[in-house]
């Protein structure tokens, strides 16, 4: 799946628990929290990268 794809099927999964929230807000909210998950997911990698490499 594409990014663009995780977050279309993350934001439907949101605004079906959260019915108030208007769709621009759920798919602000769900690309928000996918990108800071990948930098966070990417930080990681790169960490255990660097240790490997010590």
């Amino acid at each position: 799946m594409s990014d663009d794809e995780n977050i279309s099927a993350w934001t439907e999964r949101l605004l079906r628990e959260a019915p108030a929230l208007s769709p621009e807000q759920a798919r602000s909210f769900v690309y928000d929290l996918y990108f800071a998950a990948q930098r966070a997911l990417d930080k990681e990698e790169w960490e255990a990268d660097f240790e490997r490499d010590e």
